[in-house]
């Protein structure tokens, strides 16, 4: 957990460090309120992501918000995580699409919304639901949905800096005889590799949300196999089906367009064929080294979610 941590914090200096290189590159060239311009855009659509957002998801996936006499169980399971967390008890919704999956969002932890579409409710069983509502309220524990989408006004503001300078860069040249294309490059280098260090936290923020649930009282291999049956419910799913839920895949527990490709690797850990990942399979991969080829190697750099054999690898490490 503590290297998991200490992952985070690098990686959010590395980002604001790569930010104030750009400021004084571009204060030093133009002065700083060209700068100062590209910053209040990029701020000012991460205030409305912020203020819209959690209308968009709900319209997006079609959330219904119940009281606890629709359905008591899940009620009860999401007021003990919370009381186990120490954060309010958030709203709980179901998400009326067939993709099995969970999710939470919200401005702030007391406007934190749990919701799990009819798809979950359908395949997993009591233990494993409380599992992956585990892992939801962490995401709202550890504020992580905040923390992404500040990240992600930095490669904004890196693309918009690369897009004046490199399409509108002729005229300052002209008009300071300096090479703006240079820094138009630059800075597009820097969106690209900013892109991957938020996506980069991303999935790290999977990580912690994974041990989050453990440490709420869920068995790994509760966790372990709701996963496994996610991607499996997932790679059921049509393409079409799939497509509508695209742009918030990354508030999913898991990725629903890589499920295809993970089953195949994920059936293998499940010896007995009983469509479970036990403690005695966890404790084989534990022993195991996880080998990724070339492809899922640069799947996985560009994607919001870890690799899923590597997630139930650090699901094996874990003691309840």
């Amino acid at each position: 957990m503590l290297f998991l941590q200490l992952r985070m914090w690098l990686l959010l200096g590395l980002l604001f460090a790569i930010i104030y290189a750009v400021i004084v590159m571009v204060g030093t060239y133009l002065g700083v309120g060209d700068f100062y311009l590209y910053l209040l855009i990029s701020v000012g659509m991460m205030l409305i992501q912020y203020l819209l957002g959690p209308k968009i998801v709900e319209w997006t996936m079609r959330v219904r918000y119940i009281k606890k006499e629709e359905n008591p169980q899940l009620f009860s399971m999401v007021q003990d995580l919370a009381m186990r967390a120490n954060i309010p008890v958030p709203k709980v919704g179901i998400s009326q699409i067939p993709i099995p999956n969970a999710f939470a969002f919200g401005r702030t932890m007391r406007d934190g919304r749990v919701c799990v579409t009819q798809g979950i409710l359908q395949l997993l069983n009591a233990e494993e639901l409380k599992a992956v509502l585990g892992h939801e309220l962490t995401h709202l524990k550890n504020r992580d949905v905040l923390t992404i989408t500040i990240l992600s006004v930095i490669p904004m503001i890196m693309y918009r800096i690369a897009w004046s300078f490199l399409f509108y860069g002729r005229r300052r040249d002209n008009d300071r005889g300096g090479n703006t294309a240079l820094i138009g490059l630059a800075a597009f280098l820097f969106y690209f590799i900013t892109n991957l260090l938020v996506l980069y936290a991303s999935r790290i923020r999977e990580y912690f949300a994974d041990r989050g649930s453990i440490a709420l009282g869920s068995r790994p291999s509760a966790m372990a196999t709701s996963l496994y049956k996610l991607v499996y419910g997932c790679a059921r799913m049509d393409k079409e089906t799939l497509k509508e839920a695209e742009g918030l895949k990354a508030f999913f527990v898991n990725d629903p367009s890589r499920a295809f490709n993970e089953i195949r690797e994920l059936s293998q850990l499940d010896l007995d064929k009983s469509g479970t990942i036990d403690a005695s399979e966890l404790a084989l991969l534990r022993s195991k080294t996880i080998r990724l080829g070339f492809a899922d190697r640069l799947l996985e750099l560009l994607s919001t979610h870890p690799n899923m054999l590597k997630r139930i690898k650090q699901l094996s490490e874990y003691r309840p």
